[in-house]
């Protein structure tokens, strides 16, 4: 017997035939002797719906009111699934975010969680054996009161959060895939699942542009070391041995894997813009004047690359933002350009971001160069670079994402089994 918090997205409780297949996974585990707690999405499309609605109301809503409205869909599946496990003979309670209580920030819309009370949750696995079912993606500010929700795709968050609160022995995040691949098997129909990947390569992948699990929840796994298992919600509930290993992958310590290969997986975003500044005069606080606007509009700024000019008295600044940002960021530097002191601001938002990530560079030189060299023979020129210990990310033409993925797919042997 063991403890599991279990996940389930949008697509997985998209109507009420999903939401039952759920809760035939959920009576699997409850009957093998599992205490398990669910957190569940909004149903597929409620939440663009509920923010459409807001937007309709008025483009310039409060957002205390806008987490109040959108984080309504979580209360409505969790309620659901609850009632559907309550039908199968399962002792099961929902809760909302407030009710538990998820203690967060008050920066509402992408609110952080600050802790989580799990003793209520805890005490009925005791005392009833009770299904905990839990609106995901909410929490509320201790201080205001209000419903506060921690952003897209923050049901991750949630789950793995209250994985750590109610010491589960695991998190089992179940989605419309069924694992973590080498890259998109879209673009690479070659990419491999899987079995076992470190937290620090899937923090990587996941910030780099994979969308399989939130930034911030593999965060928490790493901090709590509370491995995650990401697994498909649509093999058939009766199929799966609950004391088994199904199909999956495996967010674990890097101790737990035996063999760490250089390259883990290949990730790519084409929602990207480039921004270069050009001909600024080269004096100390020039990069303070562009920036510091950019960090108060909460514009992240991902690659940075500054070129001196040859007489040494100008400069050039370039570089990405997000392409949601990027009419944000160009009216930021604008209004800011006597300040700067730049004589010309180009831009291009038909640029796409392609990532090399894997625990095995530390110990490998020439990792990067050989990646280089081979999208040189491929003709896809290289806009910009960014290193770090276990990743290296290119700027590129997006016309040419698919083939720069496919090609270092291949240079690193992520084709072969």
């Amino acid at each position: 017997m063991g403890r599991l918090v279990m996940k389930f997205g949008g697509t997985s409780v998209a109507n009420i035939d999903r939401i039952r297949n759920v809760a035939r996974h959920v009576k699997r585990e409850v009957d093998a002797g599992h205490d398990v707690a669910v957190v569940v999405s909004a149903m597929s499309g409620k939440t663009n719906e509920l923010v459409a609605w807001c937007s309709e109301a008025s483009p310039m809503h409060d957002a205390r009111e806008y987490d109040a409205i959108v984080a309504s869909g979580e209360q409505v599946t969790s309620g659901l699934l609850a009632i559907t496990l309550q039908s199968m003979g399962i002792q099961a309670r929902s809760w909302q975010g407030w009710q538990i209580p998820i203690k967060t920030s008050d920066a509402h819309a992408s609110a952080r969680i600050l802790d989580i009370d799990g003793t209520k949750i805890m005490n009925r696995f005791k005392e009833r054996k009770e299904v905990a079912v839990i609106a995901g993606f909410q929490g509320i500010n201790p201080e205001t009161g209000r419903i506060t929700t921690l952003g897209r795709g923050g049901s991750d968050t949630s789950a793995v959060a209250i994985a750590a609160a109610v010491k589960a022995d695991r998190c089992d995040i179940y989605t419309d895939v069924d694992g973590v691949y080498t890259t998109d098997p879209r673009v690479v129909p070659k990419a491999r699942r899987l079995k076992k990947i470190a937290f620090e390569d899937m923090l990587e992948l996941a910030s780099q542009g994979a969308k399989v699990l939130q930034v911030r929840s593999v965060e928490l796994g790493m901090v709590h070391n509370m491995p995650i298992f990401v697994r498909s919600s649509f093999d058939k509930p009766e199929d799966v041995d609950p004391h088994g290993t199904p199909p999956g992958t495996l967010i674990c310590s890097e101790e737990e894997i035996m063999e760490m290969h250089v390259v883990t997986g290949i990730a790519f975003s084409k929602d990207e813009a480039q921004i270069s500044v050009r001909q600024i005069e080269d004096k100390p606080g020039v990069a303070a004047a562009i920036f510091g606007p950019l960090a108060d509009a909460n514009i992240n700024v991902d690659m940075i690359v500054q070129n001196v000019s040859e007489d040494g008295k100008t400069t050039d600044l370039t570089f990405t933002v997000p392409a949601t940002d990027y009419a944000r960021a160009r009216d930021t530097i604008t209004a800011a350009k006597s300040k700067i002191g730049y004589q010309r601001f180009d831009s291009a938002t038909d640029v796409s971001k392609v990532s090399v990530i894997g625990s095995g560079m530390r110990s490998h030189a020439g990792v990067a160069a050989k990646a280089f060299a081979a999208l040189a023979a491929r003709n896809i020129n290289i806009r910009a670079i960014t290193t770090s210990e276990i990743k290296f990310s290119v700027l590129i033409d997006a016309a040419y994402t698919e083939l720069a993925v496919r090609t270092l797919h291949t240079l690193y042997s992520l084709d072969q089994a």
